[in-house]
């Protein structure tokens, strides 16, 4: 890690940097794949598998038999524990729910608020060095909550055509019957798109690689919607020496591990513990199966240390992280200083890994600073917000005089009459 003593405030906005990528590179090959899949639908897809996947695929879309394989294939363990993280996360996020109100601005003026849910939806989840069937159930669970008619999941086949199994066994729990053998951004353009086995959608979510977040930005400007910015993974930590070195060092790993690009940041007030935070990371990357992409993402890391908790916190709100731990005595203290955050983590015994699978809260947050202005994916990303409102006679007597001063001011003479020729009606009867 990258270590520095005090920074000034004058370093922070180049310290808060993510590692820089030319995504605009990316286009010109992505927008070739999006027109080959609008012209030529499945055969896109199946040459394109074979391409970039290495696969020969005989058909698209995952088979019932397929499913009932996969679940065979899982520990009862396993199931398990897909089953408790189902269950935490669908408490967590039907509690999103809001009651609808119905509010009267004044007398004959009624006005109220109804969640619709989106009807068609995109899952992608990645399938390559990391089968992420968690992400699968963060997007899937409140979508199902929120009411979506209907779930289109593309996830990219391995060398042998198979979809991991435990991708497929929570897709089955979560009812989606549609499950595409489709990686990058030609899955992004089939559900953008639409083609013969994959319908078009109006929301696409979910995590992927540089040429799947190009993807999604780009039919993003076509006017299919999208979660939310994305990008590699990242977490900040502010600990004191109250916190324990090991865990520390642990929870940087567990974000490291993602991939190269991702980028961990320590914040504390002692150089020793960062020394014995450094020596902790040594000792446990050794270990990692992933080790060597850990080590590469350690190489876009920060350790800095700062006079105060205040200051931390400042600095954390600049950065503004996806996943940001407190290992810090008395957290409690800073809670209300905490403006820019993607999901935040308690004390020494919330690892952030909890927040990755099974606590409850959502792992798709935004990252590279998007946390400053975006939420993490939560039962409102499935839906959208409808206004109504009712005047009876009574009510247009009461705020029509305003509406049209408000008209006439702007010059907007049928916005007006809009309003004076129903008064007119109204007071004559």
């Amino acid at each position: 890690m990258r270590k520095i003593i005090n920074p000034s405030q004058e370093q922070w906005a180049e310290l808060v940097k993510r590692p820089a990528k030319n995504l605009e590179e990316l286009e010109a090959g992505i927008l070739e794949t999006f027109k080959q899949v609008r012209e030529r639908g499945d055969a896109a897809l199946l040459e394109l598998a074979k391409k970039y996947d290495g696969v020969q695929l005989e058909q698209l879309l995952v088979t019932q038999e397929e499913i009932t394989a996969a679940e065979a294939s899982l520990t009862v363990e396993l199931k398990e524990a897909i089953l408790q993280a189902y269950s935490n996360i669908q408490v967590f996020h039907t509690h999103q729910a809001e009651p609808m109100h119905q509010i009267e601005t004044m007398p004959g003026v009624t006005c109220w608020r109804k969640s619709v849910a989106i009807e068609k939806v995109g899952l992608y989840i990645p399938g390559g060095t990391a089968p992420l069937f968690s992400t699968l159930l963060m997007l899937g669970v409140p979508a199902r909550i929120a009411g979506c008619r209907e779930l289109v999941l593309c996830t990219p086949p391995s060398k042998d055509g198979t979809v991991h199994p435990a991708i497929l066994y929570t897709a089955s729990l979560l009812g989606v019957t549609r499950v595409v053998k489709a990686g990058g951004a030609q899955a992004i353009a089939a559900m953008a798109y639409g083609t013969q086995s994959v319908p078009a959608v109006y929301k696409i979510f979910g995590p992927g690689n540089q040429y799947v977040t190009v993807a999604k930005q780009l039919v993003s400007k076509a006017g299919v919607a999208i979660d939310l910015p994305a990008g590699p993974s990242e977490v900040l930590v502010i600990a004191d020496e109250s916190a324990n070195p090991a865990f520390v060092a642990a929870d940087l790993l567990s974000q490291a591990e993602h991939g190269p690009d991702s980028q961990v940041v320590l914040l504390t007030n002692s150089e020793v513990f960062l020394d014995r935070v450094e020596a902790e990371l040594e000792a446990q990357l050794a270990v990692l199966p992933r080790e060597d992409f850990a080590s590469k993402a350690l190489g876009n890391s920060l350790g800095l240390v700062f006079d105060s908790i205040a200051e931390m916190l400042d600095f954390s709100n600049l950065y503004a992280p996806e996943h940001l731990i407190l290992s810090i005595l008395n957290f409690e203290e800073a809670l209300d200083s905490i403006v820019n955050a993607g999901s935040v983590f308690l004390g020494n015994y919330s690892p952030e890994s909890a927040g990755d699978y099974a606590s409850g809260t959502n792992h798709t947050l935004p990252t590279n600073g998007y946390a400053r202005a975006y939420s993490g994916v939560s039962l409102d990303s499935f839906v959208k917000k409808i206004t109504f409102q009712h005047i009876t006679p009574e009510g247009l007597q009461n705020i029509g005089g305003t509406i049209e001063t408000m008209a006439a001011a702007e010059g907007l003479e049928a916005h007006k009459n809009a309003v004076s020729i129903r008064l007119k009606e109204v007071n004559r009867v």
